[in-house]
């Protein structure tokens, strides 16, 4: 059975697709079957982390307008992690005049629920990861609905808090069996248990890490899987925090 993992944030800018690529990654260097799908198609991005150009590749934009079947816009980018894994990239278009086209048209969010099943069925995933759009939209509403976790990334901000509470209170409304928070980008001079508290107070709901903000992940720029290159690093500890509370949720499903 697939675990449909969702990692989403009221707001950009939380480090949303980064964690999700190291999370995936993690998971499939333990052994799992992990593909990780870019439905950020208006501002796409996720691909740069695993050094993959999807300029030169199919992508979900293709399986989106019926060019495409969805296992053939996914794409086999394991080498480099090591373990006994999988791992599949599903990028979205960097092409200007396919973002465009998004934009101006939109797209068959029925299609892309669809795309998320038979692509689960087709690789037989033991993880599927919907790296989405940040706020509230459509979309991101069907991503939620079709999830067995969702995993919401904040910083500790004010307007994040507030933003996350909306979120939170929705998936609740819309039954999400699993939620889970990621404190990101926490400076080392505030208190993480008293942040965590906060957390629970705010939210009601588990803190799967609190992720420090780091000058090294900011020098990384994107440019890799640092959870990888830095197993030691807190930023990574809190990586696999998040990667055993994951694992708890997919054997709750078994």
């Amino acid at each position: 059975m697939t675990t449909v993992v969702s990692v989403h944030s009221f707001r950009g800018g939380t480090g949303k697709s980064n964690a999700t690529a190291n999370v995936a990654a993690n998971l499939a260097r333990g052994g799992a079957r992990v593909a990780v799908i870019d439905t950020d198609v208006q501002s796409p991005g996720i691909h740069t982390i695993f050094g993959f150009d999807a300029s030169l590749h199919h992508t979900l934009d293709d399986y989106l307008w019926g060019q495409a079947d969805i296992a053939s816009v996914a794409h086999d980018v394991t080498d480099g992690i090591g373990g006994t894994g999988t791992l599949y990239l599903v990028p979205a278009s960097m092409k200007a005049a396919d973002i465009a086209r998004i934009l101006r048209d939109g797209y068959d969010v029925v299609r892309l629920n669809e795309g998320f099943r038979d692509l689960a069925a087709a690789l037989d995933l033991d993880y599927l990861f919907i790296d989405t759009h940040p706020g509230l939209n459509e979309e991101t509403m069907l991503s939620i609905t079709v999830s067995d976790v969702l995993l919401l990334l904040l910083r500790p901000d004010q307007q994040d808090f507030q933003g996350t509470a909306v979120t939170v209170d929705i998936a609740r409304r819309l039954s999400v069996p699993n939620l889970l928070l990621v404190l990101n980008k926490v400076p080392r001079t505030l208190d993480r248990d008293d942040l965590r508290q906060q957390m629970t107070d705010a939210y009601g709901t588990a803190t799967a890490a609190v992720l420090p903000l780091s000058t090294q992940m900011v020098v990384n720029a994107s440019g890799g899987l640092f959870s990888l290159t830095h197993p030691d690093h807190p930023w990574s500890q809190g990586i696999r925090s998040i990667v055993e509370n994951l694992q708890k949720s997919g054997e709750g499903q078994a």
